[in-house]
């Protein structure tokens, strides 16, 4: 079997290397590459990558030019693409699964020039990326902008300001991320390093999941139904199950590793529906950062990754060379159906034989809850003078969101119901507009900004499950936040139908976890027990099943941000709403004007 790893770029010795591999200076006439109709783009503007050293792919260059304007090419295309013995066409971005990884550093101009040749809308979503202003680049399909109809193009133009760390992109518009989506690796500011050990090499692993079928043809039978779609019929490690399942032996992702060496792992869980334990048998792993915001370092055996969560991890090749299984399952705890399929890589040790058989490691019990419960209280910011963890002390805002499932009337349905979710009791409405165009135009009709800022009826949230009186009120209600307003909120499980955990993203913010527990939120005597101190900072953060999570952020950045379940399912559902923030006063406090390329409805 072939060693195949999606490794950092290499420094480019030439013009002609850097061609190659898609890296232009920018003193070539770009309307000529254009021209090319090249797949994969990227020009820098200044010239620091030509040439430069290897050790800058690790955050340790020299000084040079310290910023740049990317630009990259996403063509998006149907390919045959063959798995699990069977072929069949699917969506890409430039004919690559998974596609393109974008390479920035911190402070770096973006351009990313959209161009749909699908059958299908599309919008792509830069996750985790603050969009300071400029929530047109944001890109979730009716929230910030129209989604890019088949045969137009469309320029996502942002900075990267103040972050650095791994993130990722993805279709934000029907299921299309199950096979639209890639890595952003964000390099540190040049003479930067990073605050944990040098690691001689780096690799990128992107968890997913894939179908038999056509998925937006399983999702339209599971919704004419009224019932949940069909699962998928594997997970993978950078597009490739692993020889765990059929026909999948040359479908296997690996890496070669040097015994004594440590290696940088960014892990993004890009699956729709599934949290996942990860591991790499015979070997401890050392948690640094998540969401792309270092962490305080622990070592742990494995760790556990949420839907839309990045986790970067150091691993010590310390052990007998040969040829080791990384392997990620399902982590399950809510009394429902369990995905128990395994999808495996190979850590593979230099001069080791590819007929040596790998191991497997030791994951935990797919309903493992203590594990997951502990490796998450583990997890905290580093809070250093150069990273401080800037949590709100003081709130004035605070929101308490319930998280149920439920059903509604469907004639056409099974038992003339169609399952649903709701924050609050309201299944959020997509409108047939992006929101943020209304918002900024004053586009009346469109959307209220009366979601309440509690449940209309307290219950016992986590008690006896509550399987009648199930409708929810239907509505395009947003929350509608001051200008650097602190906010407090509380996403509280219920067990509507069934608890279940939900990992929720933020979009256009990071926020501090300051708070978590199992059963219900006591709003007198939980708070006492918050870490204001070094709180997580992230952008996902799971809701644990039959109990709370509370998160403070700050409300700085204006515009329409939008706020759902990343369980593809359950956003589906209507397991989603946004924050409508005001301008500030100042003219660097307000919105952007939008693209004159923003896309139509």
């Amino acid at each position: 079997m072939p060693l195949r790893g999606l490794r950092s770029p290499e420094p480019f010795d030439s013009l002609s290397d850097a061609k190659k591999a898609g890296l232009f200076s920018p003193n070539y006439e770009l309307c000529q590459v254009l021209k090319l109709g090249l797949s994969l783009v990227l020009f820098e503007v200044s010239q620091y990558t030509l040439g430069a050293r290897r050790s800058d792919r690790v955050g340790y260059a020299a000084p040079v030019a310290e910023a740049a304007t990317k630009i990259y090419q996403f063509d998006i295309q149907v390919n045959n693409v063959s798995r699990l013995c069977h072929a069949k066409p699917i969506v890409t971005v430039n004919g690559r699964f998974p596609g393109p990884t974008v390479y920035v550093r911190e402070g770096d101009t973006v351009q990313i020039n959209v161009t749909n040749h699908a059958q299908y809308n599309m919008s792509i979503h830069w996750h985790g990326l603050k969009q300071f202003r400029n929530g047109w680049a944001d890109g979730p399909a009716y929230i910030t902008q129209c989604p890019i109809q088949s045969g137009s193009s469309y320029m996502y133009n942002f900075n990267v300001t103040g972050q650095r760390g791994t993130l990722w992109w993805h279709a934000h518009i029907l299921w299309l991320r199950a096979t639209v989506y890639g890595a952003i690796v964000i390099m540190p500011k040049q003479g930067t390093p990073f605050p944990f050990q040098r690691p001689a090499s780096e690799e990128i692993l992107v968890f997913g999941e894939w179908w038999h079928a056509d998925v937006e043809e399983v999702v339209k039978q599971g919704n004419s139904l009224g019932l949940p779609p069909n699962m998928s019929d594997a997970h993978t490690i950078n597009g490739k199950p692993g020889p765990l399942f059929p026909c999948s032996e040359k479908h296997t992702f690996a890496m070669e590793v040097e015994k004594g060496k440590t290696y940088l792992l960014r892990i993004i869980n890009a699956a729709l529906n599934d949290e996942l334990f990860f591991a790499i048998a015979g070997h401890n792993l050392t948690v640094v950062e998540i969401d792309a915001v270092y962490t305080k370092p622990f070592t742990t055996s494995a760790i556990l990754i949420a839907p839309g969560q990045t986790t970067n991890v150091l691993v010590h090749a310390n052990q007998m060379p040969g040829r080791y299984f990384m392997a990620v399952r399902p982590f399950i705890d809510a009394p429902i159906p369990i995905d128990n399929k395994t999808a495996t890589a190979i850590f593979q040790y230099k001069g080791t034989l590819n007929t040596v058989l790998p191991t497997l490691p030791h994951l935990p019990t797919p309903n493992d809850t203590t594990f997951a419960l502990s490796y998450n209280k583990k997890l905290k910011s580093l809070n250093t003078p150069r990273f401080p963890a800037n949590v709100p002390l003081k709130v004035d805002r605070n929101l308490f969101f319930t998280v149920g499932l439920g059903m509604n009337p469907c004639s056409s349905c099974v038992n003339g119901t169609r399952l649903t979710a709701s924050l609050n009791n309201i299944t959020f409405v997509m409108p047939q507009i992006g929101l943020l165009q209304a918002h900024y135009f004053n586009t009346k009709g469109v959307f209220r900004t009366d979601f309440p800022d509690k449940p209309p009826t307290p219950f016992n949230y986590t008690g006896a499950p509550l399987t009648a009186n199930l409708g929810t009120k239907k509505g395009t209600r947003l929350v509608r936040l001051a200008f650097n307003s602190t906010v407090e909120l509380v996403i509280q499980d219920t067990n509507l139908l069934t608890v279940e955990s939900h990992p929720f993203h933020l979009h256009g913010y990071n926020f501090f976890v300051v708070g978590t527990g199992i059963g219900n939120f006591d709003p007198k005597n939980d708070p006492a027990k918050y870490n204001l101190i070094d709180p997580p900072e992230r952008n996902t953060v799971g809701v644990p099943t039959g109990g709370w999570t509370a998160i403070r952020f700050t409300a700085d950045n204006p515009g329409v941000w939008f706020f759902h379940c990343h369980l593809e399912l359950h956003t589906g559902w209507g397991l989603k709403t946004a924050f409508v923030v005001d301008n500030g006063k100042q003219a660097d406090q307000t919105v952007l004007p939008p693209p004159k390329d923003l896309p139509q409805c």
